[in-house]
């Protein structure tokens, strides 16, 4: 009996770091969007899956046209999924949230790019059902083994990301953005071009994580991107948003956390326990586990 239960529970916790890790490939694009511009980017879990969609279609083309191998499918496939979400979020940030930069908005000026991302969020919810219908389509199996896949992935991703930020222009130019984005742009920074990147990176982000899910999961669905996009914010939130390694921290959390649940008799109410994690480690700690608390002029 106890070998029994030691079994499940190395299971859930392999399964729960698969799980995380894809979570946090979502969250680092929330994670990387608020820390530039200050701004929860609620159409990101759309953009999710639209990448997943993106990556579908690539490899009915690729199927359909030659036999290759299933790595150089699968890595085709991320790579057109990547780009077509990239694509995505740089015309997200032009026509949803760029009009609104600058503008005298007064008390509205933090309420009005919020709405509007939740607006995006709907409309491309419900582009995707006009489009591509609201049945489950599934991924063809290329691998049996796609957990340690996800998990390297995601690590070597972060690493990456982390590397970006703190060694290439393109990263100092994002933390100066984020500092103050009016002395960036006197500094000579080109500080929309800068948010535009910030936005496609975040997408093709959410566009890998969105393959990987598919690879393990099997299917895509036009409102994939509810469940997998809150419980992404929840891990940014959670890691500290704005932190790199926070938001790895946060999805990798929640994901043990969710599979650890599931041994139990209430395995229904996964969400409902990551929320009241979320609202106690914000009660301790309102920046979250990894963020920095500074204090903000108004």
């Amino acid at each position: 009996m106890v070998r029994q239960w030691a079994v499940r529970i190395v299971d859930a916790l392999m399964t729960g770091l698969a799980q995380g890790a894809m979570i946090a490939l979502v969250a680092l694009g929330y994670t990387m969007v608020y820390g530039v511009l200050r701004l929860i980017n609620f159409a990101h879990g759309e953009i999710f899956m639209m990448g997943g969609y993106a990556g579908l279609f690539a490899l009915a083309a690729i199927a359909g046209s030659t036999s290759v191998s299933p790595w150089i499918a699968a890595l085709v496939a991320a790579a057109i999924a990547m780009l077509a979400a990239a694509a995505l979020g740089v015309v997200v940030e032009r026509v949803a949230y760029r009009p609104l930069r600058g503008r005298a908005l007064g008390p509205l000026a933090r309420v009005a790019p919020l709405v509007t991302a939740i607006g995006t969020s709907v409309l491309l919810q419900n582009l995707a059902q006009l489009l591509f219908s609201p049945r489950f389509r599934p991924y063809p199996r290329l691998f049996e083994r796609t957990r340690p896949l996800i998990v390297v992935t995601a690590l070597a991703v972060m690493i990456g990301l982390e590397l970006v930020v703190k060694r290439t222009w393109f990263g100092m130019a994002m933390r100066a953005v984020a500092e103050n984005e009016q002395a960036a742009r006197l500094m000579g920074i080109p500080t929309s071009r800068v948010i535009a990147k910030t936005f496609a990176l975040g997408s093709a982000l959410a566009a890998l994580g969105a393959v990987l899910f598919c690879f393990d999961q099997s299917q895509v669905y036009p409102m994939m991107g509810v469940v997998i996009g809150t419980r992404a914010f929840v891990a940014a939130v959670l890691g500290g948003i704005g932190s790199i390694p926070g938001a790895m921290l946060g999805g990798l959390l929640l994901g043990v956390l969710g599979e650890l649940v599931k041994l139990t008799d209430y395995s229904g109410g996964v969400d409902v326990l990551v929320f009241l994690v979320l609202i106690g480690v914000l009660l301790v700690r309102p920046a979250g586990l990894l963020g920095a608390t500074g204090a903000e002029k108004v």
